[in-house]
């Protein structure tokens, strides 16, 4: 494989799963590590990604001030506007991080009055922009790869919530093996979330399904809505209309 094809596909796959790690990518494009260093090294000296030790990071994931680099903008935004009719007056709503959910709360209504709990800051920067929206930080260890805390503190906290809706964004979902990820700690914030909110939302762009990564979040049968760009009706939603899933 020339190199040019080889940054292009790790560019896609920072775009799809905001964060590469040096090993999969080892694997998977079936090279040396030194090679893939390499490469990563020549793509943060262009400045399309941020490189860190053991992989790199999406440039787009670390800011929401700077949208202009946001994979897939206009399909997040279409999400956005799906996931909004989800979100009432008087709710108490729970998310997580990344540039859907961002993009989301860009889009609520300046009338909406609810309580929203995040693990993001970035977020919730977003959020405190509207004056009716109560804006509850959880705090605790900072994860520089993902921009969300985590830890046993967080998890604690998050543990006491009785949410009305969950709203969570994705690396990958599968019809058979569900919601799923590659970074243990996030991974378990994820399941403890779901696991205090009455409903959940996973907001997907169409090019994360069918992909399915090391570890598992959740089945397909413990999220309550699946909100795609895609039309409903689409074929490539047709296995996850199978599962019980409210497509929007």
């Amino acid at each position: 494989m020339l190199k040019k094809e080889r940054h292009d596909f790790i560019m896609r796959q920072i775009n799809l799963h905001n964060r590469v790690l040096t090993s999969d990518l080892v694997q998977l494009l079936n090279v040396s590590e030194d090679t893939i260093r390499r490469d990563l090294q020549e793509m943060s000296d262009d400045n399309l990604l941020y490189k860190v030790h053991g992989g790199a990071l999406s440039k787009s994931y670390h800011s929401s001030f700077d949208d202009s680099t946001v994979y897939a903008k206009e399909a997040k935004i279409a999400i956005a506007k799906k996931t909004i009719s989800l979100i009432k007056d008087g709710m108490v709503v729970l998310t997580g991080g990344g540039t859907t959910i961002i993009e989301l709360v860009k889009q609520l209504p300046e009338s909406l009055q609810a309580t929203f709990f995040t693990i993001s800051p970035l977020v919730a920067v977003e959020l405190a922009k509207y004056a009716r929206i109560e804006v509850i930080l959880i705090g605790g260890l900072f994860s520089k790869n993902s921009q969300i805390t985590y830890g046993g503190h967080v998890i604690n906290q998050l543990s006491e919530i009785n949410a009305d809706l969950c709203l969570m964004g994705t690396s990958a979902l599968h019809p058979q093996d569900g919601l799923t990820d590659t970074d243990w700690e996030i991974n378990q914030l994820k399941k403890t979330m779901l696991s205090c909110s009455r409903k959940s939302a996973v907001l997907c762009i169409s090019e994360k399904l069918n992909i399915s990564l090391r570890l598992k979040v959740a089945s397909l049968e413990n999220i309550d809505y699946l909100v795609t760009e895609l039309e409903a009706k689409d074929a490539q939603l047709a296995n996850y209309t199978a599962k019980s899933l409210q497509i929007l």
